[in-house]
């Protein structure tokens, strides 16, 4: 337990894992001006590639803080979720405005993702829906499937473009799958705890 947990601190709002999401949401409009300026500029793809894992990494930083430091707030859990949803988003609408990704694709991933989002928000105070695991393994295959369409390997002539086209199908497709079933889950799982939250009331 940290300090602040053990002497009953309220810890700030301008802390540190707080300041790092808050970047992180500001930074999103010039990730996604990098992307859709590249065109056939290959170290700017290479750049908003960059971009994106190093934001990625950022989430997992200012999480890990927040937990080890006793710094979560109810600033950061509203933030946070609202970073991860821009930066997500503004990749998946950048791929589909240069044609490639289908708009399907980015409707499918942005539904379930805000939908559940703004459903946990609303039940904050109301019934718990834990974590799954499921979650967890969609958003790490949500992070590698897009930072690997972001990269210009698929623009490669010859086989190795060809080879990378169908590591993104393929990786993308798997994305889109556990999210789609992780949303399934979550839906389960809310129900399942509702039930026993009544019962128990």
């Amino acid at each position: 337990m940290s300090t602040q947990q053990a002497d009953g601190v309220k810890p700030s709002n301008w802390n540190a894992p707080n300041v790092i999401t808050a970047a992180r949401i500001v930074a999103t409009p010039f990730f996604l001006w990098l992307l859709l300026a590249s065109g056939d500029n290959v170290a700017m793809r290479w750049g908003a590639a960059a971009f994106f894992v190093i934001a990625i990494a950022t989430d997992a930083l200012d999480g890990y803080l927040a937990r080890s430091r006793g710094l979560i707030t109810d600033l950061g859990k509203l933030l946070d979720p609202i970073a991860d949803k821009a930066l997500t988003g503004a990749a998946l609408v950048g791929l589909a405005i240069l044609a490639e990704l289908p708009w399907w694709v980015v409707v499918v991933v942005l539904v379930r993702e805000i939908g559940v989002t703004i459903h946990r928000l609303m039940i904050v105070s109301d019934v718990v829906v834990a974590a799954a695991w499921m979650g967890k393994v969609k958003t790490v295959a949500q992070s590698v499937a897009i930072a690997l369409a972001l990269t210009p390997l698929a623009h490669l002539e010859g086989a190795a473009g060809t080879v990378f086209t169908w590591v993104n199908i393929v990786t993308m497709s798997i994305a889109v799958t556990l999210t789609v079933v992780s949303g399934i889950d979550y839906v389960v799982a809310y129900v399942r705890g509702r039930g026993a939250a009544a019962r128990n009331a």
